[in-house]
């Protein structure tokens, strides 16, 4: 090969590299719903976890406040120390996009329940609790 169709397709492998991708993750839109029973779990599908639902599985009550709706999030599982407890709960909008959280300490925290504003938002919340032992579970409520 001479230096000229080497230099050629050398530019021509770095754009592939570069364009390629890009294209292939734009036009794949994000399925999070078809992970359930395997990077997050549900009422519905709890996988693995069929027996762990009712201590993991958030419960959302949604409240109004002057700042706006505010969730209260109770996972009903024991905070044992750090040997098992829920790390913390993740609100997210429609679309999966973040919106708080709210971190727990299990040498403080008696149980696993917070108090999220959400302020204005409108529409379906998605509520993540985290175990340390039995991974991530989620449920969903309107605001």
């Amino acid at each position: 090969m001479d230096r000229r169709n080497f230099i050629r397709l050398a530019f021509g492998g770095a754009v592939a590299g570069i364009v390629a991708p890009q294209l292939a993750l734009a036009s794949a839109p994000v399925k999070a719903p078809g992970m359930a029973g395997g990077l997050y779990f549900t009422k519905d599908a709890p996988g693995r976890w069929s027996k762990k639902v009712g201590g993991h599985l958030p419960n959302i009550e949604v409240a109004t406040a002057e700042s706006g709706a505010v969730l209260k999030i109770v996972t009903a599982h024991s905070m044992d120390s750090y040997v098992h407890y829920i790390v913390k709960h993740i609100v997210l909008d429609k679309d999966f996009n973040f919106i708080a959280e709210h971190m727990f300490d299990p040498s403080k925290d008696n149980a696993a329940i917070s108090e999220i504003a959400v302020g204005g938002y409108r529409g379906v919340v998605n509520v993540l609790s985290v175990c340390n032992k039995h991974d991530t579970w989620l449920n969903t409520a309107e605001v």
